[in-house]
């Protein structure tokens, strides 16, 4: 008696257990689908998203797993008919300690500066989400690497299958802007895109907003710089002002645009190279400054 007594209690224990399963299920589909539909709807390249975490709401096997009724299928199908076609491109934010590059992030990825940073410690990550167009989302996964780093052996890895790059130097201190060949160097040798051209580089002339000191002063010779060395384009940027920080990244993501049919080619097959040889492979230099 006293068994089958706790039997039945353990069948309502489960089918109670079971429902309110089926319930979160539902209120979080619907909820992944509302939030969908309110990000596809934004159609200004202006729009933005800022996380810094993964985003596990849009993983396909927990769609398919969750079990709703007719309203929440249909509003997955219309989520799935209207959603913009979607990229993920890792950027490489790099250049010598104390430049500002994690400034440079924090104001692009979350719209605020701060002068108390500590020092970045082997490499960081943000992500920016843009609605580039309507038909048109991308996620820009941008890894801050410690300004040592170039010193270290862990480079290749943090490199690959990056396609694209800013290199940062600081206006105020000359030294920093005589490292960027070094730096970008150390990139062009140690990933290329799937056709062996070295992936889109923009300069950054950080804290524009201080006292400039070197080549950034006399704008023709940058730009000449920036032709022989095989950078994209050069901005003259400042993270506590916000001066020309959506611009640069605006153009380095036309960049990787104009790249992206040999960089979704290469993804159907084997993943990007890492180059083994210390020079980097040539390219037209283009500059866009």
């Amino acid at each position: 008696m006293f068994e089958e007594e706790m039997h039945q209690r353990n069948i309502r224990y489960s089918r109670r257990t079971r429902g309110e399963r089926t319930k979160r299920r539902e209120r979080y589909l619907l909820s992944t689908v509302n939030k969908n539909n309110s990000l596809s709807s934004d159609t200004s390249a202006s729009s933005t998203e800022s996380l810094t975490c993964s985003v596990e709401n849009n993983n396909p096997d927990r769609w398919r797993r969750s079990r709703v009724g007719d309203m929440g299928n249909k509003s997955l199908a219309n989520a799935s008919t209207s959603k913009p076609k979607d990229h993920l491109y890792k950027i490489l934010v790099i250049g010598d300690l104390g430049t500002g590059k994690t400034s440079i992030i924090k104001r692009y990825v979350h719209r605020f500066f701060t002068q108390h940073y500590r020092a970045t410690i082997g490499v960081d990550f943000a992500l920016k989400v843009l609605n580039w167009d309507e038909n048109t989302l991308i996620r820009l996964q941008l890894w801050d690497i410690a300004g040592q780093e170039r010193y270290g052996n862990m480079t290749r890895v943090y490199y690959k299958e990056a396609v694209g790059a800013f290199i940062v130097f600081d206006v105020t201190r000359r030294n920093t802007f005589e490292s960027v060949i070094n730096w970008k160097t150390d990139l062009d040798s140690k990933v290329q895109l799937p056709d062996g051209t070295q992936i889109p580089c923009v300069l950054l002339a950080n804290k524009c907003d201080q006292q400039k000191e070197g080549l950034v002063t006399n704008p023709t010779k940058m730009d000449e710089f920036c032709r022989e060395n095989g950078f994209a384009s050069w901005f003259e940027t400042s993270a506590r002002d916000n001066i020309n920080i959506d611009e640069a990244a605006r153009a380095l993501v036309e960049k990787i645009l104009e790249k992206d049919s040999i960089i979704n080619n290469d993804k159907k097959g084997d993943q990007f190279s890492i180059s083994r040889d210390s020079n980097p492979t040539s390219s037209e230099n283009k500059c866009s400054c």
